[in-house]
């Protein structure tokens, strides 16, 4: 398998092999031989579903070290503009973002590294997202960023990001130029 790199150290968009036949089809999203092949180390504590409407943000959400997690996502319904941002100071890509449409007939997922900020949009139908992390959810320790304020290209019409519809909590996280970033190490 290839992997499509993207414009985050470490952050990876990996193409999926849908088999169909006349039944349907079969999708492996997760194959631990494949990722550690591809020098990914996933070692999967939790597996997370959501279920969102068409202009739902979701994010951009972390967990700062020693929590910081790294997930394998994907899309099994509708359509999301993934977004990966980079909070390790002494990264090369500090500060940068990746985006990443997911979808089912793309049939690819996003790899998220370890210390990065994530988040996505929903722009077509009711997207089902599937999210596998390497450690456990920690209330006391996660985190987000503002979504609009780390330069992300949503690839959208501006009336569409006028509307989006926000959690309480993400709305009131601070801008990435107000983020304390000191505890997230360099994770490469």
């Amino acid at each position: 398998m290839e992997t499509r790199a993207t414009g985050v150290e470490g952050c990876v968009e990996l193409p999926l092999q849908p088999v169909a036949d006349r039944r349907g089809s079969f999708l492996k999203v997760l194959h631990g031989d494949t990722l550690r092949s591809l020098g990914l180390d996933l070692a999967v504590e939790e597996i997370f579903f959501s279920r969102s409407a068409t202009g739902v943000v979701r994010g951009l959400h972390f967990q700062r070290p020693p929590a910081d997690v790294a997930k394998l996502v994907w899309c099994l319904d509708g359509e999301v503009v993934d977004a990966v941002v980079d909070l390790r100071p002494g990264s090369p890509t500090f500060r940068r973002h990746a985006v990443v449409r997911l979808s089912p007939e793309a049939a690819n997922a996003v790899y998220v590294p370890q210390g990065c900020a994530h988040g996505f949009l929903v722009t077509r139908g009711e997207a089902l997202v599937g999210y596998a992390q390497s450690g456990l959810h920690d209330p006391v320790l996660e985190g987000g960023v503002l979504w609009s304020s780390a330069g992300v290209d949503w690839g959208v019409d501006a009336t569409v990001l006028d509307s989006v519809i926000l959690s309480d909590r993400d709305a009131a996280f601070p801008t990435l130029d107000e983020l304390d970033v000191s505890s997230f190490a360099v994770q490469l």
